[in-house]
Parts: structure tokens; C-alpha cells; sequence
């Protein structure tokens, strides 16, 4: 029997965590929880640990779930998870997906009404049943279903990292088969969109039966839904599927480029070759006699065209093609350009490492600073937030701290529903680093929501405004905002736009990071980190960034320690 991979391990401790949850158990859904955050983020397979004594070691395992990790491991299940399925026998991991339900609502509506699906719960939802439950209204009902419109909506897609965990190990086992020249994955992956519906991957081969069969037994293939000579398509263990593509030496480039896109990219391409009187496809770019002109890199087929070489994040017709015509492409940031991160979480709040693991953790990545922003309690309700009336502790107990990393001492704080900020200026101004965020009443209209906003801009302690459209990817859609006008008061105010790296969030996003530059605005990049393998994040901060034209002189995570300082000294 194949071995469940650390996802399929850590999905099931959070259902454990969430049907303990609607038991109202104590304290234990936690453990499950951070057990499960750490089995994610292993670098090493858990279903290849030998012993219950080498789970013991992952930090937040204890005895009690290394047992049941093991028998995971060995049977892709464990007795007490399926006891507990059967006592609550709904669909716990889809219901959970609707933005607005958690696992005490989940068992409400399993109590009273007898919804365990879906189904269920949108047929409930459209014939008022909710709406009488004890502590449910109407706009319940209409937000349930909205939740499960979205769900439905995205229901092909997956988010970018969960794309590169399952491509990232393809294109490295490929890398080392004998036959392997040159492998790259294309399509919005390569693009790095947000989310991602399917995978293409391109090789070169010295033999391509060889690599098409060698691709196909994979491991971390679960089904092979299409094998030829020169392509396979697989699906992988969430469904998620992926087409593997031979492709000869002398048409990589022009191949790379034609399954990169996207689409109006790639006609606005094609349409320049005719002008000039060539044809472009993925096999070259040629003259109308067929003779080929170029095709073996990508750059010797834009370079045909006249034009530089974009990027492949902004290869969305976005100004690319206009601007590689005219040369004036820039110089997009890099993750080498990045110096620190400006939102992390510790014990201090929802985090699961102490501000000095966290710290250390960040030095070891190659950081030279970190801001500590946990939660203020205040509007907030977090397990282990500061207090307000302890934040001259917690800012003691941080600026203690020693390490080679420096330290912004900082705050994530809540913008209240009528714009004010939840931590009282005396406080506020005695923190390096003032990050503000909205929390709660996510469905005001648009004109309160951008009213509370602005409102929130004009306290002068403010730096950043963390994840600005405060979506949930493929789970909960963005607030209704003028996002131009909030973004032209950031600009006036000299407030930060935050680009929030976690794959859960990426928000900012390209679109709107490019939309709010063209108002000269400044932008910072958080991992929103709970965890040390979270800081490793800033990648997807980073191509966000790229995806909207960012140049590292736009974005202070590129600045010294001491330039930041003064920066925000002078905000």
C-alpha cells in the first residue's frame, strides 16, 4: 500500500482538531492543530519514520499523536480519527471550506437540522431553515450561500504553493533520470498566478518513451490519465493534474513561450510576427518560406520580434508587450533583494514559536531583520494575543531579545468597525513598526468600508496596512472597497501597502499591487508567519511583487536596517 504523504497525514489531525472542536473538547484540538502545522512542513517524510519515538522528536508531538501519526503512516488511517467520524459522521473538511462556518456551527447544524454535506447545507440554506435557528438570521442564509457559490467556483482550482509542492517534486526526480535534458514547468505556475487549475510541464529527452514512462511511475503520481509517445497526463493525490510534454532541443524556446502564455500574450506575439511577415508557433518562428529563424531559447525568439524578453510574471497583458517593444521593461525585485520580513507571529499570540525562535529562524534564512507583529486582543478574537494594558511588557520582553537579526518591535492592530484603531496612540507610538488590519465586519458596503479605512489612514502612528483586500483565497472573497482611492490616501499618507506572502492570502496581488503603484505607493512584504518554516513564505511576497512591476527601490524589505529605521522614523 503506497505511504500517505505529510498532507494526507496532517489533513486528518485537523479533522481530529475540528471534530474535537464541535465535541468541545479542551485544549486538545490546539495540540492536534500544531501537530499538524509541523507534519506539514516537515522536511522529511513522516510515513518514512520508522519509530513512535522519532515522531516524539517533531516539535508538538507528543506521545499521544506520535501513536496515532504512526498508525496513519502505516494504514493511511487511525482507529480514533474513524470513532470520531462515526459520532459525527458530516463532511467536516468541504463544510469547513465556507468562509463564515467552523466546526461549533458545523455541529449546530448537524445537531438541529441533520446537515452533513454540502448538499445538505445549500438545500437548508435556499429553503430558510437556518434563518430559525436560535442565533441565525437571514443574511446568514444569504452569506452561507454566497460562501458556497464561491467554494463551487474554485472547486478546479488550487493555490500556488499546494501547485509547487506537487510540480516542484516532479521536475526534481525528472531532473536526475539519464534521459533528462532540460525539464521547466510553464503555464500560470511559471506565470506564478495565485491559484492554479492545471500543471504543464516541458522536457527535452534523449529518449522519450524512456522519460515518458519514467515520469508516469512516479511516486507522487496516484493516476495516469493519458500516456503517448511524447505526452502523459497524471493527477495527483488531491486531483490536482498535470500534462508532462516532450518537446525537441531546437523549438524549446518558442515551445517554452507558447505554453507559458497566457493566452493574450501569446496572440498579441503572434499577431508582431505577421506583421514583420513571420509565422510564430511553438515549434519556431519562421520566415513565410519555412525556413526557421529562431526557437531554441526564448530570448533569441523575442529578440527576432524586436523586442526584450518579459518576464514571465507579467506576461498577462499588462503593458508588457508595449513596453519590451520599446525597451523600457524594469528591473523587477528579486528574492536576493530581500532583506527581511515585516509580519510575523509568535507564542505571544497565534503563533507557534517563541519571538526568539522565530528570530533566529529568520537569520538562518539569510534575514538581517524581522518585525514581531502579534495580535493586539483588542476586537480580536485570537488565542494568546497581548493585552493592551501589557504592551510596555511585551516590548520589554522583545527589545531583550539578543540575536544577530534585528528586531522591529511591532504590533498587528485592529481597525474597529467605525475606522479607529483599536490601541490607544500612547501606546502606539513606543512600537517601531505599526502594522493595522481589518479583522471583523467584512460585509459593510463599499462606501463604509472605504470610509473606515481612510479613517484608519489618518492616525499618524500608522506605517502599513496588512492584507488589503483581506481575502481568503479560493475561500473568501474581498471586501467591497474603492480600492484607488484608498490606495491614492496610502500614497498621500506615506502608508505602507502590504504584500502578504502567506499562499492563503497573497494580498496584495499583481493586479492590484500594479494599480496602486501607478499612484506612486510603497509597498512592504509580510510572511504573516505563525511558524519558522512559514517565513520561507516571502517567495510568494515576492511574485506578487513581480506580477505587478515592482522594482526593489519600491519595497523597503529591500532596504537596510538602518534605511527602514529612518524610513519609518520619518513616515
Amino acid at each position: 500500500m503506497k505511504k500517505p504523504s505529510n498532507k494526507q497525514i496532517a489533513q486528518i489531525l485537523y479533522e481530529i482538531a475540528d471534530i474535537l472542536d464541535m465535541k468541545d473538547v479542551k485544549f486538545k484540538p490546539r495540540a492536534y492543530r500544531r501537530a499538524a502545522r509541523e507534519v506539514e512542513e516537515y522536511p522529511k517524510k513522516i510515513a518514512s519514520i520508522k519509530t513512535i519515538k522519532e515522531l516524539e522528536e517533531i516539535p508538538g508531538v507528543g506521545e499521544r499523536i506520535a501513536e496515532k501519526m504512526h498508525e496513519i503512516s502505516e494504514t493511511s488511517t487511525c482507529e480514533y480519527y474513524e470513532q470520531l467520524k462515526k459520532s459525527i459522521p458530516v463532511d467536516i473538511t468541504t463544510l469547513n471550506r465556507i468562509e463564515g462556518i467552523g466546526p461549533k456551527t458545523i455541529k449546530r447544524l448537524y445537531d438541529e437540522l441533520g446537515i452533513k454535506t454540502l448538499k445538505d447545507l445549500e438545500k437548508a440554506a435556499k429553503g430558510g431553515k437556518i434563518r430559525n435557528l436560535e442565533g441565525f438570521r437571514e443574511k446568514t442564509e444569504e452569506n452561507i450561500l454566497k460562501g458556497i457559490k464561491s467554494l463551487k467556483k474554485h472547486a478546479d482550482r488550487i493555490r500556488i504553493d499546494e501547485a509547487l509542492y506537487y510540480t516542484e517534486s516532479v521536475i526534481d526526480q525528472m531532473k536526475k533520470h539519464p534521459d533528462t535534458i532540460e525539464i521547466e514547468i510553464a503555464g500560470s505556475i511559471r506565470r506564478k498566478q495565485e491559484t492554479i487549475g492545471d500543471a504543464d510541464i516541458l522536457i527535452a529527452s534523449r529518449n522519450p518513451t524512456s522519460s515518458i514512462d519514467y515520469f508516469t511511475s512516479l511516486e507522487d503520481i496516484s493516476r495516469v490519465l493519458a500516456k503517448g509517445s511524447k505526452k502523459a497526463t497524471v493527477e495527483f493525490e488531491n486531483g490536482f493534474q498535470a500534462d508532462l510534454r516532450v518537446i525537441d532541443k531546437e523549438s524549446w524556446g518558442a515551445a517554452l513561450l507558447y505554453f507559458t502564455g497566457d493566452k493574450v500574450h501569446n496572440i498579441k506575439i503572434r499577431k508582431i510576427a505577421i506583421i514583420k511577415g513571420y509565422k510564430l508557433n511553438e515549434y519556431g518562428l519562421f520566415k513565410k518560406n519555412g525556413k526557421r529563424l529562431s526557437g531554441k531559447t526564448e530570448k533569441e525568439v523575442y529578440d527576432c520580434l524586436g523586442m526584450e524578453t518579459p518576464p514571465p510574471e507579467i506576461r498577462r497583458d499588462c503593458g508588457e508587450i508595449e513596453a519590451s517593444l520599446k525597451g523600457t521593461l524594469p528591473t523587477l525585485v528579486d528574492i536576493k533583494d530581500i532583506k527581511g520580513d515585516l509580519q510575523v507571529h509568535t507564542t505571544f499570540s497565534d503563533g507557534i514559536h517563541s519571538p526568539k525562535e522565530i528570530i533566529d529562524g529568520a537569520y538562518t534564512l539569510g534575514h538581517s531583520y524581522i518585525a514581531i507583529t502579534d495580535h493586539n486582543t483588542e476586537g480580536l478574537e485570537v488565542a494568546g494575543g497581548i493585552d493592551t494594558k501589557d504592551i510596555p511588557l511585551y516590548i520589554k520582553k522583545i527589545k531583550r531579545l539578543k540575536s544577530k537579526c534585528k528586531v522591529l518591535v511591532s504590533l498587528e492592530v485592529n481597525i474597529a468597525k467605525d475606522g479607529s484603531i483599536t490601541v490607544p496612540d500612547k501606546y502606539l507610538k513606543q512600537l517601531d513598526y505599526v502594522l493595522i488590519a481589518i479583522h471583523s465586519h467584512f460585509r459593510m458596503s463599499m462606501t463604509d468600508m472605504t470610509k473606515r479605512i481612510l479613517k484608519a489612514f489618518d492616525n499618524p502612528h500608522v506605517h502599513a496596512f496588512a492584507h488589503p483586500l483581506g481575502r481568503l483565497l479560493l475561500r473568501r472573497e474581498p471586501y467591497d472597497i474603492d480600492f484607488d482611492t484608498i490606495a491614492k490616501k496610502a500614497r498621500e499618507k506615506n502608508i505602507l501597502l502590504e504584500i502578504n506572502a502567506h499562499p492563503e492570502r497573497l494580498d496584495l496581488d499583481g493586479e492590484y499591487v500594479q494599480r496602486a503603484r501607478r499612484y506612486g505607493c510603497m509597498f512592504c512584504i509580510g510572511t504573516d508567519a505563525h511558524s519558522i518554516k512559514n517565513l520561507s513564505n516571502i517567495k510568494y511576497g515576492v511574485y506578487m511583487a513581480r506580477r505587478g512591476w515592482l522594482t526593489k527601490k519600491e519595497i523597503i524589505n529591500t532596504y537596510s536596517f538602518s534605511e527602514l529605521k529612518k524610513y519609518l522614523l520619518n513616515k
